[in-house]
């Protein structure tokens, strides 16, 4: 059985398939690809099927992560059960998360920075049409968070074997 991780932003072409890449990308890296399903969704309907912008791509990248295939998708009431672990990139997000859950999972989704405490960051800061800069800083947080989340979940695995 895997663990289901979703991320979730606005529109789910710039924080979340970054966040859905890099968790994907450490977890491959750790040797525990398999033990996840990971995938990302926004809660703003104007982008779907379209692909992650440019910058976030490029970011990306840079990095080691791939996500030009990712194609944004709109966030539903199935996914907030399916997944064991939906992370909200910004309090906007978590507020329609939990409203949007079923009442038995409202309190499943989270802020992913709550993974990363020692940052004092809460929100993922949306980089979308500003320089590439804004990407790069978003991503830090990101991979911060989901190196927290990574190392919180693989706890989880090793107490399950």
């Amino acid at each position: 059985m895997t663990i289901g991780v979703l991320f979730v932003c606005t529109g789910n072409i710039c924080r979340s398939p970054m966040a859905e890449g890099v968790f994907r990308g450490m977890a491959e890296r750790a040797g525990l690809g398999d033990a996840f399903t990971v995938d990302s969704a926004g809660t703003f309907e104007g982008h779907v099927g379209q692909p992650p912008s440019f910058l976030a791509v490029e970011a990306a990248r840079l990095r080691g992560y791939e996500i030009a295939h990712h194609r944004a998708r709109l966030l539903t009431n199935e996914d907030l059960e399916r997944f064991d672990h939906s992370l909200a990139l910004d309090r906007s997000h978590l507020g329609a998360m939990r409203w949007m859950a079923p009442r038995a999972f409202s309190d499943r989704p989270q802020m992913l920075m709550k993974y990363a405490p020692s940052l004092g960051v809460i929100e993922v800061p949306d980089p979308f049409g500003g320089p590439a800069k804004g990407y790069e800083r978003a991503l830090d947080l990101i991979e911060a968070g989901c190196q927290g989340l990574l190392q919180h979940l693989t706890g989880q695995i090793k107490t399950a074997s």
